[in-house]
């Protein structure tokens, strides 16, 4: 392998861009602990959260949303990227970085303005069909595109010669083995060892069809004895859950270890982001998969594969009701012959890999 020096990590704005810049992040400084990372993001976006916390130089640079149709906005693009790439070249230039790595969102496109100005190696990571309009415009710079999952170079004509590597995903995810730290995990959150747990989460900004759902079989679910653990999503109002429950109904408005979540639970119920899907299918956890509405489908491409390879159910959030859940999220939590087996399929469809197998790439592009 050879040496890399310094790396530019670029990604922002949501979580699905941001944690796996994390991750890998971590997996480089796994294999070098003098590499110098700089990561670069938008003074508004999540990453100011994320990323100081976890111990890496964050540099702000100006970013503006691209507008995908022909209006004043455009007009005015051109001057705008030219300052954002100028900013994004000086901490190129400051940190002698040896490649920019982008995982896409709005900062990723003035890092790679500034990356192919100066004939520098770019690699981008994508998990979505069809990819976001930062990474589009970032393939006509470079070659060197990888994805997190093998539909993608199927589905989208953009990503055909792209090298699936998986989607690099923290060691606190990947590490995890469900069953020997079940029981503590159900311990931290107050929930019986001995009675099955559906987790359900709608993702960082939660969703309040699955909420509603949920809530509204918690007396059905109960009675049989089956334990919820839910993160309604710190956005959200409140569900309203029937207090005198005979076994545990955990709410929380938010999670930050979500591999506490999945190591308590037996079976997930979750929205079909790219991040939940590769988390989900490397532990080998079941779901019921509903994905997000809205127009470009995306997540329903996301859970798919996983569903076809038997790792899940997947059901429109239109059809999502209590009735659904009583008539079919039921029967299946209470069945540890079929989640065992959809456990198997999942696992055996993701990949805890992703960092390393992103990072051989990397190594790959420089050289």
């Amino acid at each position: 392998m050879g040496q890399l020096r310094s790396v530019v990590l670029a990604g922002g704005g949501t979580g699905g861009h941001i944690y796996p810049l994390l991750a890998f992040a971590d997996c480089l400084r796994r294999h070098d602990p003098n590499v110098r990372i700089t990561c670069v993001g938008t003074p508004k976006g999540l990453e100011n959260e994320l990323i100081p916390p976890a111990g890496y130089d964050l540099r702000q640079i100006p970013a503006y949303q691209l507008p995908r149709s022909i209006n004043v906005n455009l007009m005015r693009t051109p001057d705008r990227m030219y300052k954002a790439a100028r900013a994004a070249g000086k901490v190129i230039e400051e940190v002698r970085a040896d490649v920019v790595v982008g995982f896409g969102g709005y900062v990723s496109v003035p890092a790679y303005l500034a990356a192919w100005r100066r004939e520098l190696p770019i690699v981008i990571h994508e998990v979505n069909v069809p990819p976001g309009v930062a990474n589009r415009l970032g393939m006509k710079f470079t070659k060197h595109i990888a994805v997190g999952f093998p539909h993608q170079p199927v589905q989208a004509e953009a990503l055909r010669s792209a090298r699936v590597v998986g989607v690099p995903l923290r060691r606190g995810i990947t590490g995890l083995d469900r069953y020997r730290q079940q029981a503590a995990a159900r311990a931290h959150f107050g929930l019986r060892p001995d009675l099955p747990v559906v987790f359900v989460s709608g993702g960082s900004q939660g969703a309040r069809s699955i909420n509603l759902a949920v809530a509204g079989a918690a007396k059905e679910l109960a009675r049989h004895g089956v334990q919820v653990l839910h993160v309604i999503g710190a956005r959200n109002e409140p569900v309203s859950v029937p207090t005198d429950l005979p076994v545990p109904y955990v709410t929380l408005p938010y999670l930050s270890q979500m591999e506490l979540g999945y190591a308590a639970a037996d079976l997930m119920l979750c929205r079909g982001g790219a991040m939940t899907c590769a988390e989900v299918a490397a532990i080998g956890l079941p779901a019921v998969y509903v994905p997000y509405p809205h127009s470009n489908q995306e997540q329903k491409r996301n859970a798919l594969p996983v569903v076809e390879a038997g790792g899940g159910l997947i059901v429109d959030d239109a059809e999502l009701s209590p009735g659904w859940i009583e008539s079919n999220l039921l029967p299946l939590v209470r069945d540890p012959r079929r989640l065992a087996a959809m456990g198997a399929a999942a696992s055996a469809y993701g990949r805890r890999d992703g960092d390393e197998a992103l990072l051989d790439f990397v190594y790959e592009a420089v050289a």
